[in-house]
């Protein structure tokens, strides 16, 4: 099965995803990167008691989703957070890619064959 719903974003300084992950205990989440791969597991335990279920939507068992990281990313910081049943994970940029000013220089003006011809 799949994770819940995932948000991504990119900042100046890294991706940020958010994945729902409702009733999960932070002992069954597990996040490993694998080459270019990242990879996110998580557990969902069904219920102990023997019970007459009325409706019965929300999937239980284990789940996995996995991202394809680009050459972009710091894959040594990777974090990941979990608080009120979201799952964060901030994946910083590389140096070379992040986003930089170019300082802009003036340099003195060429005479046109016009000018050097007078």
């Amino acid at each position: 099965m799949t994770l819940g719903p995932v948000d991504l974003y990119r900042t100046d300084e890294a991706f940020v995803a958010t994945i729902d992950l409702p009733g999960v205990t932070p002992e069954s989440i597990d996040v490993d990167v694998d080459g270019r791969i990242l990879t996110v597991r998580a557990e969902r335990a069904r219920p102990e008691s023997e019970v007459r279920w009325l409706v019965r939507s929300r999937p239980v068992g284990r789940f996995a989703r996995r991202f394809t990281l680009g050459e972009s990313v710091d894959a040594e910081r990777i974090a990941a957070a979990y608080a009120d049943g979201v799952l964060t994970l901030t994946v910083p940029l590389a140096e070379r890619a992040k986003p930089r000013k170019v300082e802009v220089t003036t340099t003195a003006q060429v005479p046109t064959a016009v000018e050097r011809a007078a």
